[in-house]
């Protein structure tokens, strides 16, 4: 998907080196020699030279690695974030109070948890140069490799009561694993910082494992249809946006009904030849206008649908279209069998020409907005269906909240997938938001916001977001000229976790309304959901 955002990324800066160093390249001909002069004496000598070859770990300077130094908080998840394969994330949104965006560290603490390898140490603090704790090692290397299903009994421990609550699971699943055990005398030493020599042992030990490793060597899925929309772009920036952005299909808004069966065409052809040039799929947008009454004539009437689908099949055959991404609005309940029709006839008629149909629909809340998709049958006819699981709030709701909380992606998901298999389901994410004011006779009004002019708003007001882990998203809240101001934030976390419900459910890909609405690194974070959230340790 994302490419080259997923090669291990190797610490060059002066401000890593306090931890790995700068990584030189190997030399065979020294190969006998120790690469550091103090880690002889190490008991983790051998588990050092074998992460210093494979570019894991380097010294504290060009030949010392300084073995009993303490190792931060900060420092730990970056050596995790290596070993995974996680990109930093420079994000406009910080989780932490005491994380600055300039300090070496933030992008990958940051990257870490937006994919839920590591929590602060209070709801606004993450206290990164404090030394690591061995529970929370032990918490951070489960998570690391997906093993929080795995058991082991800490009574075996002769300081089992200093363990906290929050960490018992995880460190009875490194004791089980053989990652992390006691001392000599039986103690495991919970609140005891971790040395650089330390980790080198434990990270060793889990690489050790032949399964462990060949996830890790294992590529990102590229096969996932990643769809990206065209909304208030030129060609040229859609074109630009595609391209940063990673996703390998494109949906331009090209064909809008008109009355009496015909079909509008906005199609450009310097398009479809820049997407077979970068590889890139078109499946051309299908609109309505949100006309009901000029959606009912064209699908109501056999002669007029049939003009329709005879027409959008030759701009798939003149164009070289791969596929067709119908999205309609506002379709009337009493046309639910007519769309089903329309849907299975241009789906016949556009698979002779090698060409895909996929199909819009909104969440299903018993209401008359939906009313006109009957999904089982919708999803019996067309490829695939693209699950838009937004406008929970929409932009005139009587009530302030979220664009696309956590429940209610779940519940839109999942309600899709009683009827219509997940291989033909497609999750659409937003690359929007709302800006609510409740106006002085308790009133909301919302602005639509790209998560550019979100991230905007945050930085310019200087505002603390605040995690809601039941929606899963950050919220913040200011006054302005007297009125308050709310937003449910989207950004690379909470639009990571969506991307997780998506793969644990097996979906087809991801779609994203629309492209230029989002930051850079919103890419780099869903690049990270895709190589985390894909790894599989079992």
């Amino acid at each position: 998907m994302f490419g080259s955002k997923f090669k291990r990324w190797l610490a060059g800066t002066a401000a890593l080196s306090c931890l790995m160093g700068i990584v030189p390249t190997v030399d065979a001909a020294s190969a006998d020699k120790l690469p550091f002069d103090d880690i002889a004496g190490s008991f983790a000598k051998e588990s050092i030279i074998r992460l210093y070859n494979k570019q894991l770990l380097s010294g504290t300077s060009a030949r010392t690695f300084s073995p009993k130094q303490a190792v931060t908080r900060a420092e730990f998840i970056t050596i995790l974030d290596r070993v995974l394969g996680i990109t930093p994330v420079q994000s406009a949104i910080s989780p932490f109070k005491d994380l600055s965006a300039n300090a070496w560290y933030y992008g990958a603490v940051t990257a870490a948890v937006q994919v839920g390898l590591v929590d602060g140490t209070s709801a606004h603090t993450f206290e990164p140069s404090k030394p690591v704790t061995r529970q929370e090692a032990a918490i951070m290397l489960i998570r690391a490799f997906k093993q929080s299903g795995v058991s082991g009994d800490t009574s075996y421990y002769a300081d089992a009561d200093k363990i906290a609550s929050w960490a018992d699971a995880a460190v009875g699943a490194a004791l089980e694993l053989n990652l992390m055990a006691g001392d000599a005398n039986g103690n495991f030493k919970p609140a005891n910082g971790m040395t650089r020599q330390e980790i080198a042992a434990v990270i060793d030990r889990a690489l050790q494992d032949d399964d462990w490793s060949a996830a890790l060597a294992k590529k990102p899925n590229t096969a996932r249809i990643q769809l990206g929309w065209q909304y208030g772009q030129t060609t040229a920036q859609f074109e630009q946006s595609v391209k940063q952005a990673g996703v390998n299909t494109m949906s331009p808004r090209w064909f809008f009904f008109d009355p009496a069966g015909v079909v509008a065409s906005n199609a450009d052809q310097s398009l479809v030849t820049w997407a077979n040039k970068n590889n890139k799929q078109i499946w051309a947008m299908v609109g309505n206008r949100s006309n009901q009454e000029v959606t009912h004539q064209n699908l109501s009437n056999v002669t007029y649908r049939t003009k329709v689908v005879n027409q959008l099949a030759a701009y798939v055959q003149n164009y070289g279209l791969k596929g067709l991404n119908i999205d309609f609005e506002n379709v009337a309940p009493e046309d639910r069998s007519y769309m089903t029709a329309f849907i299975s006839e241009l789906s016949a008629k556009v698979h002779k020409l090698g060409a895909v149909v996929s199909v819009c629909v909104s969440p299903d809340l018993g209401s008359d907005w939906t009313e006109g998709f009957d999904y089982a049958a919708l999803g019996a006819s067309a490829d695939y269906i693209v699950m838009m699981a937004y406008d929970e709030h929409w932009s005139t709701s009587p009530l302030a909240g979220s664009v696309a909380s956590m429940p209610y992606v779940n519940h839109a998901v999942d309600t899709l997938l009683d009827v219509v298999p997940a291989s033909k389901v497609i999750l659409a994410l937003p690359y929007y938001n709302r800006d609510w004011t409740t106006n002085k006779n308790g009133t909301v009004t919302a602005t639509e916001l790209t998560l550019i002019e979100q991230n905007q708003t945050v930085k310019q007001r200087k505002l603390l977001p605040e995690w809601n882990a039941s929606v899963q998203q950050y919220t913040v809240s200011y006054q302005l000229n007297g009125l308050k101001h709310q937003i449910w934030l989207e950004d690379g976390r909470s639009l990571a976790a969506k991307y997780k419900a998506a793969m644990d459910r097996n979906l087809a890909g991801m779609a994203y309304w629309y492209m230029g609405g989002a930051s850079a690194d919103i890419y780099t974070s869903l690049g990270n959901a895709e190589r985390f959230y894909g790894l599989n340790f079992n």
